[in-house]
């Protein structure tokens, strides 16, 4: 892979390729060189995800993301190259760092995003309180450990949703970059349309956010995020059906723990907490 990108891009031998943190599916570097600061961004994927939550299609993140230029803060793309290790997708990179803190700038980010036109040939997200719980039985079909969790799956219904939009599906605190020029939204490897509910609540989710900053948000700046996305209907819609989006998520975090990820049994507690919340109201 490095030769091929040498002589395709022609980077200098002498280039320093930084490993890049905060991923957690592929491989990614910074290639710097020279003056150039900022430099390149290799992405090698490691090959279809086995995820049951997250795709992982280095064609789609290309495509989707030759959509976009020029439409919506995200990397540019540079090209899509087959090597021996793989595909790898190369980018100009954003400087900047992963968000931590704001919700509003988040919530107007993924508010302009819903409201794009979208390609036909997306993947379709679950959409409705029936589709999340199907999607929820079938990755506790691939747990050995899931009893307790099936015990708690929520009851009621709620219709999908009229409201279609491009989604990113995958909006955690390490794939929004904090730069001079504002937020940017990277990792566009599983995008999909469907209900903008599915963006929010993997943003909101209690699991993402102690996974990549640290803690969940606070109720106060669940309510900020509603407040800036400024859809009232998307708001009480989220509600309606964020038990079965908590339920959703604890089943992927006990898939995760249960294949080599331990941090993700903490995250499982947050969202049974969220979910066990949710329920009561």
């Amino acid at each position: 892979m490095r030769q091929l990108l040498l002589d395709e891009l022609a980077i200098d031998e002498g280039a320093q390729w930084l490993p890049l943190q905060g991923g957690r599916t592929n491989f990614t570097w910074q290639i710097r060189q020279g003056a150039d600061v900022s430099g390149l961004v290799v992405k090698l994927y490691r090959g279809p995800a086995n995820n049951p939550l997250f795709p992982n299609d280095p064609y789609s993140e290309a495509s989707l993301l030759t959509f976009l230029q020029g439409k919506f803060p995200a990397q540019e793309l540079v090209g899509t190259y087959l090597c021996d290790a793989g595909v790898c997708n190369v980018f100009k990179h954003i400087p900047g760092s992963a968000w931590s803190e704001g919700v509003a700038e988040v919530a107007e980010l993924m508010r302009n995003l819903h409201g794009l036109e979208h390609p036909a040939d997306l993947r379709h997200l679950p959409n409705g309180s029936r589709e999340l719980q199907k999607h929820a039985t079938e990755i506790l079909q691939k747990c050995s450990g899931s009893s307790v969790l099936k015990g708690m799956e929520p009851v009621g219904s709620v219709g999908p949703s009229e409201q279609i939009g491009l989604l990113h599906s995958d909006i955690v605190p390490g794939n929004l970059i904090k730069g001079k020029g504002g937020l940017s939204l990277i990792d566009w490897q599983c995008p999909g349309i469907g209900d903008p509910c599915e963006d929010i609540a993997i943003f909101l989710s209690p699991a993402m956010q102690s996974l990549y900053r640290g803690r969940p948000l606070t109720k106060s700046e669940e309510t900020g995020f509603f407040d800036a996305y400024a859809d009232e209907r998307a708001a009480q819609r989220y509600r309606m059906l964020a038990p079965f989006y908590h339920w959703r998520m604890a089943a992927y975090c006990l898939w995760q723990s249960e294949n080599g990820r331990p941090e993700y049994r903490e995250a499982m507690a947050h969202e049974v907490a969220a979910l066990q919340r949710s329920i009561s109201l």
